[in-house]
């Protein structure tokens, strides 16, 4: 995997949601209904648009973990 793919993971792993009921949450950890219901209602543009996109088919698919792993070995490369 290249190095742009990596950091994408991480960036991934460690982005919240930026509004509505759930702002402030990873969006790995948004539950699965609320990802269903946006993917099918609502989807923003844009980079959040395809983060909640590659979300919503990661827990379809039951590969949270995968980002949960991620987002706990790697630092976030957010300022906090």
């Amino acid at each position: 995997m290249s190095e742009q793919n990596n950091d994408d993971l991480i960036k991934l792993a460690h982005s919240k949601m930026p509004f509505g009921k759930y702002e402030g949450w990873h969006l790995i950890d948004l539950p699965e209904y609320y990802m269903v219901w946006i993917h099918n209602n609502r989807l923003p543009a844009g980079k959040l648009g395809e983060q909640l996109r590659l979300i919503y088919e990661l827990k379809l698919n039951g590969l949270e973990e995968l980002i949960r792993n991620i987002k706990s070995k790697y630092p976030s490369p957010y300022k906090t």
